[in-house]
């Protein structure tokens, strides 16, 4: 069935049975490995990715993009045909522009960059991959003071439903929805143009407490990071690792662009920790620092990630903490591993307007995130129970990069106000629903 599509591209067309097919078909996240899809294609230009997608029009397979396989919800699986852009990754840098591949992982793309002096708000995952982190928005340590991944998108290559291969510079309607609902929705995404930043001196900073003191220090947390100055931005992780025996930590952790006298005065706020560590370096030293800090190590063994987010456009009762960080540290069983994230917003990320992009969460103070990973076979109600403690308190958005199953309501939580716009547009670009997934527009 595949040796037509085999002999018309440059790529590999890989399927059961062929060597590489195990590895190449699993995307990153262990929970959906189970998925077998009927070919994995390994596009290396915006030729084989319209080759492949009327291959798949004529024979009726349904297709999914694949940048890094990172996606909660197994959007960058399929049964069908997998469209790895994963060969497509080279990045050339002129001045303060960069040209990205858009199967590039975020490790290579910071290699890249800082032989230039230059960096980009990218998040911290290294086999994370560029497209699909900026088309859902794109957060990170720079992200308060220079705003989302998508907001330093200068335009892109995207070849559409119907196989043309076009530029966002001829198409500021595709350009908009590109920035924040651009992931597997209006075409696939072959290159990127981004206005990078100047890599800058920072002050890294990891301060931890017990989790006796946890309830005080997510208290004044929420009065100081979501409108401290944008220079800084200072995460919480509250970690319960899959020893029980073990009492749960919490990290304030992340990077302020001044001095270190600047940080640690900003930081007093939030009270004397048990350990502290804060260090001016340049964020080419800083970020690699960042990365995974306070979160368990890997296992050796197969764990299943489940969780749910929220936006929050408002502070939490003490009550509310309180129950939040008792249900966080009970009933834990051993190989169980929990997270408790709280992501500051505010600054540059709410700088632009809620129509100016598809992205439609410009008016938050802070993320919440819930996270767990369980042994195979294991089931653990935490992540429901601790998401239904602060859903009264929300404001029912969702970043589209966590998409969750459970959403009551899911195109308005991940898109807003624009999702009446954005329904225009699929219709424009992709009005047979080529791209296609649940929860997708």
């Amino acid at each position: 069935m595949f040796d037509a599509l085999r002999a018309a591209i440059d790529g590999a067309v890989i399927q059961p049975g062929d060597p590489a097919y195990d590895e190449s078909r699993k995307p990153a996240l262990e929970r959906f490995h189970d998925v077998k899809p009927q070919a994995v294609v390994r596009a290396t230009s915006a030729g084989d990715v319209a080759e492949t997608i009327a291959f798949a029009r004529c024979s009726q397979v349904h297709l999914t993009p694949r940048s890094g396989g990172h996606c909660f919800a197994a959007r960058s699986s399929t049964t069908g045909i997998v469209l790895d852009v994963g060969p497509m990754h080279e990045v050339v840098v002129d001045g303060d522009t960069a040209t990205v591949g858009a199967g590039t992982r975020l490790q290579q793309l910071y290699a890249d960059l800082w032989q230039h002096g230059r960096t980009l708000n990218i998040g911290c995952g290294q086999t994370v991959g560029i497209a699909g982190l900026t088309l859902g928005g794109g957060l990170g340590q720079l992200g308060r003071a220079y705003g989302l991944t998508c907001d330093r998108l200068l335009g892109a290559e995207v070849v559409l439903a119907d196989g043309r291969i076009v530029d966002t510079d001829d198409d500021p309607d595709l350009f908009w929805a590109l920035r924040g609902a651009g992931g597997g929705q209006f075409g696939v995404v072959t290159q990127l143009r981004f206005a990078t930043i100047a890599d800058p001196a920072t002050t890294l900073f990891d301060l931890t407490w017990r989790q006796a003191d946890a309830a005080d220090v997510v208290e004044r947390w929420l009065a100081v990071a979501p409108t401290a100055d944008e220079s800084l931005n200072a995460n919480i992780r509250i970690v319960a690792g899959s020893d029980p025996d073990v009492e749960p930590t919490l990290h304030l952790f992340g990077i302020h662009l001044g001095s270190r006298a600047e940080a640690e005065q900003l930081l007093a706020r939030c009270g004397d920790p048990a350990t502290s560590h804060v260090a001016e370096l340049p964020y080419q030293q800083a970020k690699p620092a960042l990365s995974g800090l306070g979160a368990e190590p890997p296992s050796t063994e197969p764990r299943f990630e489940t969780g749910h987010s929220e936006f929050f456009a408002r502070t939490l009762p003490r009550a509310v903490i309180d129950q939040l960080l008792a249900t966080f540290a009970a009933t834990r069983e051993p190989g169980t591993y929990r997270e408790l994230n709280f992501t500051p917003w505010g600054g540059a990320y709410n700088r632009p307007a809620e129509s100016a992009t598809a992205f439609a969460h410009r008016d938050e103070l802070y993320l919440v995130e819930h996270l767990q990973q369980l042994p195979a076979g294991r089931i653990d109600a935490w992540v429901d129970e601790s998401w239904d403690i602060v859903r009264p308190y929300g404001s029912g958005r969702v970043y589209p990069n966590f998409p969750s199953a459970d959403l009551d309501d899911p195109l308005p939580a991940y898109h807003g106000g624009n999702l009446p716009r954005l329904r225009e547009l699929k219709q424009r670009y992709d009005p047979d629903r080529f791209f296609h997934f649940p929860q997708g527009l």
